[in-house]
């Protein structure tokens, strides 16, 4: 029997009143509200970044053509992508029974440059989100945010989080200090983790690099420079693995977000290449197992119309590809989604479809739907 589709990745776009009305009072000035520009239109303007143009993240169901940079105002974002009571109407209209849902502005708010600032607003969001989700918790499964200002506090962002009731944890592509995520000094936040049974996710176009590649000049132009923005996520997963952060936490779950599947067998191979061939030369840490196995294992990867993922099913580990509709992004496959997945699964059996649709993000999530 087919199951009811869940999207593993979907998101909002936050309203005005966001973080205006759930920050510390201390940072509300400094808080991003919706302002007029003079060529974009209504923006949202993240201090240290700049302005932030509506058709960016929200052009779900729209014409490719339609999607450019242009005046805009915040009446055009799909109501859905902001209303939880317009949201069940549009999960029906794309034939989804429930969504684990992202921030949008919390992306790029993951590369600000104030700490302090950014971990306000992420918590004002937190706060945000589990109001959102309130009005359908079975539909709408929120995830929070963390700084990762350090690790203490980033243990500390998991157990509100957890006390908030929200199901997992964004992570910014990278930490705050010199301390990367693989190291032990982060031990602490992956042991919380575990213990609170809140699944980390590291989602694309969170991190600097990957900002900074498309923003900028880049070879080949924006176009080609955005098929890099997986790189980010990969570099992380393969820290990762690497250097030995599942061989100390055996129970750890992660999610690499809207970076496609269909790479992960090539990745994989060239993990275990790597190891096998240059990791005396390269000094590289003795692991028990190989690194593609712990990959295997730990990571969970998120994709919307990336007909490859169910292709390479049998060369990666089929419990962990998760589809999802990226909806009311650029991205979306809304509302075309059941289009979409008839044409991709044509080749699968029922219980491979449900797998990936359903079984591996509810499994996940600890979800009833």
């Amino acid at each position: 029997m087919l199951q009811p589709i869940i999207s593993a990745d979907s998101h909002i776009v936050e309203p005005d009143n966001t973080y205006v009305d759930h920050i510390d009072p201390k940072f509300r000035d400094r808080a991003p509200r919706l302002e007029e520009h003079e060529k974009l239109g209504e923006v949202f303007n993240l201090e240290g970044i700049g302005p932030i143009a509506l058709p960016i993240i929200a052009g779900a169901g729209r014409d490719p053509r339609e999607i450019r940079a242009r005046r805009s105002d915040f009446s055009e974002v799909p109501r859905g992508g902001w209303d939880p009571k317009h949201r069940i109407a549009a999960q029906d209209k794309d034939g989804i029974s429930a969504e684990v849902i992202y921030p949008s502005l919390g992306m790029v708010i993951c590369a600000m440059p104030d700490v302090s600032l950014r971990r306000a607003l992420m918590q004002a969001y937190n706060r945000w989100i589990t109001e959102y989700c309130s009005e359908n918790p079975e539909r709408m499964i929120g995830l929070g945010q963390s700084a990762a200002s350090s690790p203490a506090e980033a243990v500390q962002d998991l157990h509100e989080i957890k006390q908030l009731g929200l199901r997992g944890v964004m992570m910014p592509g990278q930490p705050v200090g010199e301390a990367d995520y693989d190291d032990p000094a982060w031990d602490r936040f992956w042991a919380a983790a575990v213990e609170l049974e809140l699944p980390v996710s590291f989602h694309v176009l969170t991190d600097n690099q990957a900002m900074g590649a498309v923003n900028a000049k880049a070879r080949g132009g924006k176009i080609n420079a955005f098929l890099g923005i997986i790189r980010a996520c990969q570099d992380i997963m393969g820290m990762l693995c690497f250097h030995g952060v599942f061989e100390r936490h055996p129970k750890l779950k992660v999610v690499c977000v809207e970076a496609d599947a269909g790479w992960v067998p090539h990745y994989m191979y060239r993990m275990d290449h790597s190891y096998k061939q240059l990791r005396y030369l390269l000094r590289a840490k003795e692991l028990q197992r190989l690194p593609s196995e712990y990959f295997h294992d730990h990571i969970y990867v998120t994709f919307q119309d990336d007909h490859v993922a169910f292709q390479v099913k049998d060369l990666c580990n089929i419990r962990r590809l998760m589809w999802a509709n990226d909806y009311p992004h650029n991205d979306s496959t809304w509302p075309w989604s059941q289009d979409v997945l008839a044409k991709h699964t044509v080749n699968l059996t029922e219980a491979e479809r449900n797998l990936i649709v359903h079984d591996n993000v509810a499994e996940l999530y600890q979800l009833s739907i």
